[in-house]
């Protein structure tokens, strides 16, 4: 119900880091317990709770219970700033929601049932405050919470000694004592405040104020905050009552140094009543009668509250020391309203009898009368005798004023007497209390006045003696407010030492935490950074976390240029805006950037001088303070990192620990970027050499392919040259035989034939070669049949299989239509065959014998998807290698034609472009490629084609 300092410094801390709903726990926790400390804030923390509450994804009931805890916050805010009746309403509000929801713990109905009975109390009705408070008590226990029903049933102890003290005690004063030596902080305020008004009641005031000060620790400690208040007010009583004057006044002040930037009405009210009764006693009456005046009117929206009652019985009181006895009147006629809506005898006897007093001084005798015999009456049936004492004095003084008739049954020689004497003998019944000198000399006087001087010198001797007693009970009050004095102070500072310790480990808890959470965090952007291997990307990140973490109006990185003569400004942004390029030579030696990278430290200036303005880059701001940390990888320096800002001594160590972190993170990741571009351009490189190589490929199986139909076409027309040569000869010589007609006649057909055969030969391979550079070179989309492109393909790399003394099988049926890539297809294709050639038949003996290669390439359809598999009869792929074979430059034949891309290429273009998967499975009895692709391949953002190498 109440948290401890420590507890919400840790909540505190807790919350910082945390966004969005995961904050919604901690704003609940710190929004409810402190409803006291800082109402503002813990308004404002309730209203974000509320806002994030519907997105946190609790269970209905759950969510309920919550949004009556923060209704509950705002029922407590309002009742603490004195608007009780919509704290009531929304406490009302809060409970229906509870009871409706079944509040699973029981401890929101008592948090409800507690605050109703506080709000009763400044309404002053306090049989409800009784009802509320036991209500409290047997809802906590019905949920086995004893920590709440303790603090119910201390309450109810605490209000209980106001009404009937001997009753309380004999309930209650055996209750609370704690298990181990001493009691929780938020149980202690009340306990201790329970004890000291009982120990009040009956005069011992030392022990009073020192359980007032145990409760005011508490009270402090556990968030209590108007519990500390009065319990600060009553610590200034007791010290009042000792006649220690400055004591109480600093105590008066301690109370309102708590109350006033509270705002609470009924907390700053009853600091001024108090205060106002300590200098009405010093006798600055004009100074007490403002403060009272203006408690009045802030306590005017709770005036139904004791407080309020009590400061209209201390302006009646100062007004019947400044004679203003009208102004007394109304006071104590006012009381007496609120004495009888309160139910507290206490406050109607004083009310009847300050009225007596008024009016008495107003020359209304008979009603003065009546309300002395009232008071007297009220006060015998409490059993209050000191407030009999009083009732009677002043019953004496009206018959010393007026000639009022005698009371029943008196016995002595006037009615001053008669009650004189009553108002003894109720003064001896008290124990230990020594009658005052003035009743004394007040009973001398009056038998003076009876002419019994015998007697009245008796009297007076006995009134020296009293005063005498008084005098020496003033010192022992002196003495016992020394020692309080002593004691509170002693317990004060023993508080302030604990409150400080506990504010020191609190503060070193914060910044623990915040360590911790700065290396967490510090780690996190390490590897956010580290995972770009893009310049611009870990520049941008950078720039992001920078700005997050530190104070920043310009954040540059320099980069040394390659010839290593300049720092080239690679990223700037001053207050929002991009910088432009700028280098600065090395040669520059007022350069602060130049100054770091060549002494390869850190440069900090906290304040810039003014001359240096006169080198700052046109078009940027003056920034007063500067931080420069090179940024270094091993002993290779690659730049420097900058951040500026425009107020001096901008950044601490801390600030510098984070700078020099992001800088060394940042190192790392543009060395990685720098690396990985130069890697990019290396396979890059190896990439259109591998093209090259499979294009120089091409061509040789083209020429080996054109080389057969187009020489014997050349044999045959050579042939058929000569032997036209041989008829034109006999045509032009002896003469043509028919028979060597008929002869050449029947050869030119052959030939002819031979020679169309061979040349139709040569213009279907063209063809086709034609078609697969154009779809190699230009990875042009188009429909094609699977067949056909398969067919073109092997006849590109026929030469090399038959030199190679392996064969091909091909399993394709016609009429497998495709709307795809056939030139990447093709290129995928041709690299399983070389890869086959190069590494599945190594050991092979290529003597055309059965143990000859073979490789076999085999497509099925299912649905809107093709299958082909590609599989060779070789010695397999080795079980660790199986991973890595589609890895970039993997290679078990490094430096002997293999470059360990040709698989690498192959998976991406299945993968990116063709839209499909590849996968592989081998043994020693060969190697099987799997490839599922779609009939359709899927289509490619124009804009940004698909990087398949």
């Amino acid at each position: 119900m109440f948290a401890l300092e420590h507890e919400i410094a840790q909540w505190e801390n807790e919350l910082l880091p945390l966004r969005g709903t995961e904050r919604v726990p901690l704003l609940l926790l710190l929004s409810w317990h402190l409803r006291q400390r800082d109402c503002l804030r813990a308004s404002e923390l309730g209203t974000e709770a509320g806002r994030l509450l519907p997105l946190a994804g609790l269970a209905p009931g759950a969510l309920a219970q919550a949004q009556a805890r923060l209704q509950l916050v705002q029922a407590e805010v309002a009742w603490l700033q004195g608007a009780l009746d919509a704290a009531e309403s929304l406490a009302l509000a809060a409970y229906a929601t509870l009871c409706a929801h079944g509040d699973g713990d029981g401890a929101g109905c008592a948090d409800v049932h507690w605050l109703l009975s506080s709000i009763a109390v400044d309404r002053g009705d306090h049989a409800r405050c009784d009802a509320e408070l036991q209500a409290a008590s047997e809802q906590a226990r019905g949920a086995g919470d004893t920590a709440r029903a303790s603090l119910a049933d201390a309450a109810t102890a605490r209000w209980a000694v106001l009404r009937d003290a001997p009753a309380a005690q004999a309930r209650w004063g055996a209750r609370f004592l704690p298990d181990n030596g001493k009691l929780p902080a938020p149980l202690a305020t009340w306990v201790h405040d329970f004890r000291g008004l009982l120990a009040h009641t009956s005069r011992d005031l030392g022990t009073a104020a020192g359980h007032y000060m145990q409760s005011y620790e508490a009270a402090l400690e556990s968030g209590q905050m108007r519990g500390a208040i009065t319990a600060a007010i009553n610590i200034g009583d007791c010290f009042a009552s000792l006649n220690d004057h400055e004591s109480a006044l600093e105590w008066m002040q301690c109370a309102l140094d708590l109350a006033r930037p509270t705002g609470w009405p009924r907390s700053i009210g009853a600091c001024q009543t108090h205060t106002a009764e300590t200098m009405r006693k010093l006798g600055r009456l004009g100074a007490a009668e403002d403060l009272l005046r203006e408690a009045l009117h802030i306590l005017a929206p709770v005036s139904g509250a004791r407080t309020y009652a009590n400061a209209l019985f201390h302006l009646g009181e100062l007004s019947l020391d400044k004679g203003d006895y009208d102004t007394a009147l109304d006071a104590f006629s006012r009381l007496a309203q609120r004495a009888e809506a309160l139910g507290q005898a206490d406050f109607r006897s004083m009310a009847q009898r300050g009225s007596a007093h008024a009016l008495s001084y107003l020359d209304r005798p008979e009603e003065a009368y009546e309300a002395a015999e009232r008071a007297r009456q009220l006060a015998t049936a409490q059993g209050d005798a000191m407030h009999q004492v009083a009732a009677l004095r002043v019953l004496a003084m009206l018959h010393a004023r007026h000639e009022l008739p005698p009371p029943p049954g008196m016995l002595e020689r006037n009615p001053a007497l008669h009650f004189l004497h009553q108002a003894l003998q109720v003064a001896a019944s008290i124990d230990g209390y020594v009658p005052p000198g003035e009743l004394l000399d007040a009973l001398a006087r009056e038998y003076a006045h009876a002419g019994d001087y015998a007697r009245a010198y008796d009297i007076a001797l006995d009134a020296g003696v009293a005063r005498e007693k008084s005098h020496t009970q003033q010192a022992t009050n002196r003495a016992i407010a020394m020692q309080v004095h002593h004691q509170t102070e002693h317990a004060r500072s023993e508080g302030y030492h604990h409150r400080e310790l506990a504010a020191s480990e609190a503060r070193r808890a914060e910044v623990l935490q915040q360590t911790s959470d700065t290396l967490e965090r510090l780690s996190a952007i390490g590897q956010e950074i580290t995972t770009h291997l893009d310049a611009s990307a870990v520049f941008q990140v950078l720039d992001r976390h920078v700005h997050a973490l530190l104070p920043v109006n310009t954040f540059a990185v320099y980069m040394l240029d390659a010839p290593g003569t300049a720092l080239r400004r690679a990223h700037g942004m001053e207050a929002g805006r991009p910088l432009p390029d700028n280098a600065i030579p090395l040669s520059n030696p007022r350069a602060y950037s130049v100054r770091c990278l060549l002494g390869r430290r850190e440069v900090y200036i906290a304040q810039v001088p003014l001359k240096r303005h006169a080198y700052t880059v046109p078009g940027t701001l003056h920034n007063q303070s500067v931080l420069y940390v090179p940024l270094m990888v091993g002993e290779r320096v690659l730049g420097v990192m900058t951040v500026q800002a425009c107020h001096a001594n901008a950044y601490g160590e801390r600030e510098r620990l984070i700078f020099r972190t992001l800088c060394a993170y940042g190192a790392i990741a543009l060395d990685n970027a720098s690396a990985y571009r130069q890697l990019q351009d290396a396979q890059a490189q190896l990439v259109s050499q591998e093209k090259l190589a499979a294009l120089g490929s091409l061509m040789a199986g083209v020429a080996h392919e054109l080389n057969t139909p187009i020489g014997n076409s050349l044999l045959i027309a050579s042939t058929m040259q000569q032997k036209t040569e041989d008829v034109e000869r006999l045509m032009n010589g002896p003469g043509l035989r028919r028979s060597d007609l008929a002869s050449y006649i029947e050869d030119a057909g052959k030939a002819s034939a031979l020679v169309m055969r061979g040349l139709h030969s040569a213009a279907e391979l063209v063809n086709s070669f034609k078609q697969v550079a154009v779809d190699r070179t230009t990875e042009q989309r188009r429909q094609f049949d699977l067949q056909q492109v398969s067919n073109e393909i092997i006849a590109t790399v026929m030469n090399r299989i038959r030199s190679s003394g392996h064969r091909i099988e091909m399993d394709i049926a016609f009429g497998i239509a495709m709307d795809s890539y056939p030139g990447p297809f093709g290129q995928v294709i041709t690299n399983l065959i070389n890869n086959a050639l190069l590494h599945a038949f190594d050991q092979r003996h290529n003597d055309g014998s059965a143990g000859t290669g073979c490789m076999r390439l085999s497509a099925t359809v299912e649905a809107a998807r093709v299958q082909i598999v590609f599989e060779d009869n070789g010695g397999g792929i080795a079980e660790q290698y199986l991973s890595r074979i589609f890895d970039p430059f993997f290679t078990t034949k490094l430096g002997q034609g293999g470059s360990g891309l040709g698989l690498s290429i192959s998976y991406n273009i299945v993968t990116a472009l063709l839209g499909g998967t590849i996968q592989v499975s081998s043994s020693p009895a060969g190697t099987r490629f799997t490839l599922d692709l779609p009939l359709v391949a899927p289509q490619l953002d124009g804009a940004a084609p698909a990087s398949i190498y």
